[in-house]
């Protein structure tokens, strides 16, 4: 589909508008179900950002949350910068501790 006269496109002319808050944080979301897995696949004895760093999992300056999806089926220690309560629930329930930092 060809311009007339050359012009862009209107969205690329009319400015964006919207409101981005600098205040979010931006965690890297991990449910249950998935930390199980790499914790089988890597042999994890517990979930830190570091471990998941140094796995390439996370880049350095990620802040991981635990959400709840899927279930937990080993006793693991977490130190996680967020977690859903649920999460926290299941993580004692399988008999690990789960400390927010």
């Amino acid at each position: 589909m060809a311009h007339e006269g050359g012009q862009m496109p209107i969205q690329r002319r009319v400015p964006k508008r919207g409101f981005k808050n600098i205040n979010r944080i931006d965690y890297k979301v991990f449910n249950l179900g998935q930390l199980d897995q790499l914790i089988e696949k890597y042999g994890f004895t517990e979930i830190t950002p570091e471990n998941l760093y140094m796995n390439s999992l996370i880049s350095r300056t990620d802040l991981v949350k635990v959400l709840a999806n899927g279930e937990l089926k080993t006793k693991i220690n977490f130190r996680v910068n967020a977690a859903s309560k649920k999460a926290q629930d299941a993580i004692v329930a399988a008999g690990g501790t789960i400390e927010i930092i």
